[in-house]
């Protein structure tokens, strides 16, 4: 085991600085020095005593490490960490600087950019932990933002306070007791008095506070109050001495911390260094661009994030951070849709006549939002460069006949059409679908199916006829982006339900033909910020507007009414309709959901559904089992489809007029939406009851929302709200959760939009400005796999 020897040349910061670091890298043994740490301190203490300065400094850092040798690893590393923040005061109170203050003083000459090992206070235990939060630079360090402020800054007497209270308390340590009730528990417990009265704070398995808690001390506490047994009391409070004002007493930045890595710990790391490197901090934003938008200086909004003096501060530097992030965004999203406006296009046209003679052959009239979708596809398609537009649209506002007009379009140019849904049973309705409306032309086009589940035989027969171009639309799911799928003149992909899809999959589609025309279908609305984001670079088509009025009537019910829900069923089953029962998906265990669902279907068949038939569809089920069963359904050889949620994209029965969808606590609301999409699909009559007795009141809150609209894009703002952006809609699936460090997607929209419009007039004006790099730098990876 490596020693250091204490020198007595070097002056005790150096020597002090160099054990920390070896105890630090030896994992916290007590070996660094022989004696152990807290023999060595007491010595060392001796020589600072010499200093009158520095003796308040001596019985600090004596304090600190008593008790070091017997406690565990854990609180040997807040010691060592304490020490450390005290090392910093003693730095300044000593004229000859330690090895380790040089090299950090010219750290913070040098660029942030640098590993973090090279941080203040950083050894190489603390580097670990901190790459385990992603931090690998200085850089990331001062950017690693707090989660929250807390407002500490409410302080009262002991007498004024009240149970339930979130304050900071000032008093004096009149006794400390260790308490072990049983094994494996034991409880720290402080008096502490002021004069007023006395509260307790009690610490569970933190045995070490007990010599850190000195009596007489005077210090500062912030937590909930309780009041027990005519006691007052806080449990674990954040604590330090009065006189420090870094934890209480003031806003207080809390950081998403790890195991080994405390929020407080976070925080002083964060000073420290912001302190050294803030002033390398470079600007980015443009300063006409800062001044139009009222921007702080990147250094001070770095340090009013970090350590707001009031919360006009901390909203004011937030502001700062999340533009320049959303700004820097855009710009890569801007450069995006400036290279797809430079590539090269096809020029996909049609005659008037042949889309007319479409039009003609419908069985219904197509809605203004449908004609209008059309005619922004038209003209993109005609475009000299690659079309790239999203079209979205409501449960039953006709996406399908749009596309499939997009792709007449195409066909009449003589290019392929490759439509790729997310599921088989989706991409056989689609087939079934387009065929049928496609078959009313004078001069059909060739069409065919290729899912994985169909006989291989017929897979090669289709596979080479895409090959020969003797098919000029194929419909399919993944199977369409096998590599032994090979097109002969692909011009246009169509990719449904956009956010089922593996990013990987849609580029592999983009690769089976150079600058295609690409058209996204979303089947879920999807709120502004979140299109603004990840469908920047994408034209939007809008179907605001159904071809029906909806006739869905929804019901919260509670669990003890569900008997009620039922005997309503049976009897819409008694005049002909057809019924979903859906029951969430037990993602946990394909085996537990199998067993869900066929005793769900056992139990209603013996009880209210005696006289009816009964079909089962779950996740175990292979996709020739699924379509058959939805075939069944389709020819009304079913009644009732006992289901787990994979019936919730596209399926499309028309006499399909009650839901009932059980725990429907559990679904998202967006979820839940798309579930009630599958009913009154021709405009009928229908019922959607949601039986639930949700616990929290985030569910209660989708829940009411759901009973209380139908429309798509309210769900979706409401859905956005509750639940935040990160599991949105497959957002995760883009990294776009974790993506922005600062802005959110939820309050930022104005914010957004402004971004935007620098981001693109920026890039209007200076396609390669420096920006460009720092976009590459911070989401370059993410955006690739985003884009389609």
């Amino acid at each position: 085991m490596r020693r250091a020897k204490a020198s007595h040349v070097d002056p005790p910061i150096s020597r002090l600085s160099k054990v920390l670091r070896l105890e630090e890298s030896t994992g916290y043994q007590d070996s660094a020095v022989i004696g152990g740490l807290e023999g060595f301190i007491e010595k060392l203490s001796q020589e600072l005593r010499a200093h009158p300065a520095q003796a308040a400094l001596a019985e600090k850092l004596l304090r600190i490490v008593r008790g070091y040798a017997i406690q565990p690893r854990e609180a040997r590393r807040e010691v060592v960490r304490a020490l450390e923040d005290a090392l910093r005061a003693l730095e300044a109170l000593t004229p000859n600087p330690s090895p380790v203050s040089e090299s950090r003083e010219r750290g913070a000459e040098s660029d942030v950019k640098a590993p973090v090992r090279l941080a203040k206070g950083v050894g190489p235990e603390r580097e670990k932990l901190l790459q385990r939060l992603g931090i690998e630079t200085i850089e990331d360090l001062l950017m690693y933002f707090p989660r929250k402020i807390e407002d500490r800054s409410v302080k009262k007497k002991i007498a004024q306070l009240r149970h339930g209270d979130r304050v900071t308390v000032q008093g004096r340590v009149r006794a400390v007791d260790l308490i072990k009730p049983r094994k494996n528990l034991e409880i720290v417990k402080a008096a502490i008095q002021d004069n007023t009265g006395i509260l307790y704070a009690v610490w569970f398995n933190q045995p070490w506070l007990k010599n850190q808690l000195v009596q007489g001390e005077l210090i500062s506490l912030y937590g909930t109050v309780e009041s027990t047994h005519g006691q007052l009391q806080m449990n674990s409070p954040v604590w330090e001495p009065a006189t420090k004002n870094f934890l209480t007493g003031r806003l207080v930045p809390v950081y998403p911390a790890t195991e080994g890595l405390s929020p407080q710990m976070l925080s002083r790391l964060i000073r420290t260094n912001l302190s050294l490197y803030g002033p390398s901090l470079k600007e980015l934003i443009p300063e006409e661009i800062r001044q139009r938008q009222q921007l702080l200086p990147r250094a001070q909004a770095f340090e009013n994030l970090h350590f707001p003096k009031n919360l006009e501060e901390y909203q004011q530097a937030h502001r700062t951070l999340a533009f320049e992030e959303l700004l820097i965004f855009q710009i890569g999203v801007a450069r995006e849709r400036a290279k797809t406006g430079a590539r090269p296009g096809r020029c996909l046209t049609i005659s008037d006549e042949r889309l007319e003679e479409f039009f003609a052959v419908l069985p219904f009239k197509l809605t203004r939002a449908q004609q209008r979708a059309i005619s922004e596809i038209r003209a993109d398609l005609a475009a000299p460069h690659p079309m790239n537009r999203l079209l979205q649209g409501d449960v039953g506002s006709g996406k399908t006949v749009v596309a499939t007009a997009a792709a007449l379009i195409a066909m009449a140019s003589g290019y392929q059409v490759a439509l790729m849904a997310p599921t088989e049973i989706l991409a056989q309705q689609h087939f079934l679908k387009i065929r049928e409306l496609l078959a009313r032309l004078s001069a059909p086009p060739r069409i065919a199916l290729l899912i994985g589940s169909m006989a291989e035989r017929e897979k090669v027969r289709v596979r080479r006829q895409i090959a020969h171009g003797d098919l000029e639309f194929i419909i399919g799911t993944h199977a369409l982006i096998q590599e032994d799928v090979r097109f002969k003149n692909l011009g246009l992909a169509i990719i449904d339900e956009q956010h089922r899809f593996g990013v990987i999959q849609r580029a592999q589609l983009e690769q089976k033909n150079e600058n295609l025309d690409i058209l996204v279908m979303s089947a879920t609305p999807i709120p502004r910020t979140i299109t603004l984001t990840l469908y920047g670079q994408f034209e939007i088509s809008l179907l605001d507007e159904l071809p029906f009025e909806k006739a869905i009537q929804t019901y919260w019910v509670a669990e003890e009414r569900r008997d009620q829900v039922y005997e309503f069923v049976v009897g819409e089953l008694k005049q002909g309709a057809q019924a979903y029962i859906v029951f969430p998906l037990i993602e946990e265990s394909e085996e537990l959901d199998l067993k869900a669902a066929t005793q769900a279907k056992e139990e209603l068949e013996s009880t209210f559904f005696k006289n009816f038939r009964v079909g089962l569809l779950h996740g175990r089920m292979s996709d020739a089992e699924k379509q058959r069963t939805m075939e069944r359904l389709r020819a009304r050889e079913l009644d009732v489809l006992v289901s787990t949620t994979i019936i919730e994209v596209g399926i499309d029965i028309p006499n399909a007029t009650v839901m009932v969808i059980e725990h429907a606590d559990r679904f998202g609301l967006a979820q839940l939406h798309q579930l009630r999409g599958r009913i009154g699909r021709a405009g009928q009559k229908a019922y959607c009851f949601a039986i639930a007795s949700p616990q929290s009141e985030e569910g209660r809150e989708r829940l009411r929302v759901f009973q209380s609209t139908l429309d798509g894009f309210e769900i979706a703002e409401a859905d956005l709200r509750i639940r935040g952006p990160g599991d949105l809609l497959g957002v995760a699936q883009h990294g776009l959760d974790s993506t922005f460090r600062v802005a959110d997607l939820i309050a930022d929209l104005d914010l957004m939009k402004a971004a935007r419009e620098e981001a693109f007039r920026l890039i209007e004006q200076h396609p390669d400005h420096p920006l460009i790099a720092e976009f590459q730098r911070r989401f370059g990876g993410r955006f690739e796999l985003a884009r389609v």
